[in-house]
């Protein structure tokens, strides 16, 4: 392995654990979570299952983790080849787009 791909699995790897962090953190959570920083948690008397809405989004984030990291073991597939960025840069954005589905799907589901 070359010092950059080294570099990059650091990276990836580190961006991959803080994600899997904010899933753990919601999964651990008794009050109602938010999807992203910018958003406000639901207030607990609009959630009608606390505990779901808060595993779905933590096990949402966990898999999230998880696909980053596989972005990156299949982009370094290609080696030094410019196609190495398409599943190492789509592994990361991609799924922030079905997760935002996602999110809204569960709102429908669980909020009053």
């Amino acid at each position: 392995m070359t010092a950059e791909n080294m570099i990059g699995l650091v990276i990836y790897g580190l961006v991959a654990l803080f994600m899997m962090g904010i899933g753990v953190t919601q999964l651990k959570s008794k009050e109602p979570v938010g999807f992203y920083s910018g958003e406000k948690p639901p207030k607990a008397e609009n959630v009608t299952d606390i505990k779901a809405w808060n595993r779905k989004h933590g096990l949402m984030w966990l898999v999230y983790g998880m696909i980053i990291l596989v972005s990156f073991f299949i982009g370094n597939l290609f080696g030094d080849s410019v196609w190495a960025v398409i599943p190492m840069v789509g592994g990361v954005i991609v799924p922030v787009i079905f997760m935002i589905w996602y999110h809204h799907q569960l709102r429908k589901k669980y909020l009053k």
